[in-house]
């Protein structure tokens, strides 16, 4: 687990950098299964005008192009938040071995609330899962962006 917590703190800086350009703070990172850091990317859905612009679908496809194949059956996908149902079936599609992720999205997740993508009938690959890794730093920089945007 080692290269989980080096892959959460490049999501985390990734995260940190998004929210500085003024992108929602979320960071995604791709790691081999020898611990190697494939891709590591933030939110760019403004700057992209892209609303499919999250960090783990640029995480994913970065790795997956890097590697030059499809999908990512020896990868683990780590976020600084619960991936959101497109991300979470976007994992599921790419094969990961593992999903672990920092705060838990009660209003947005995919994962563990809301849509459960793993758990439906319709889930082809369902990953490992572990949730709530460093959730407070995580939940503090999502609670820090949004608090300096409302009066």
């Amino acid at each position: 687990m080692r290269a989980a917590g080096a892959a959460l703190d490049a999501a985390l800086a990734a995260a940190r950098a998004a929210g500085a350009r003024g992108e929602v703070p979320v960071g995604a990172a791709v790691i081999a299964a020898d611990g190697t850091l494939l891709a590591v990317a933030g939110n760019e859905t403004e700057a992209r005008a892209d609303p499919s612009a999250h960090a783990e679908m640029l995480a994913l496809r970065a790795a997956a192009a890097s590697l030059g194949v499809a999908r990512l059956p020896d990868c683990d996908l780590v976020v600084t938040l619960e991936p959101c149902p497109m991300c979470a079936q976007a994992a599921s599609f790419f094969r990961i071995r593992r999903l672990i992720f920092g705060a838990y999205d009660p209003k947005g997740g995919g994962v563990e609330h809301g849509a459960r993508v793993f758990a439906a009938t319709s889930c082809h690959h369902r990953p490992d899962v572990v949730g709530g890794v460093r959730e407070g730093e995580c939940a503090a920089l999502l609670r820090a962006f949004f608090a300096a945007r409302r009066p």
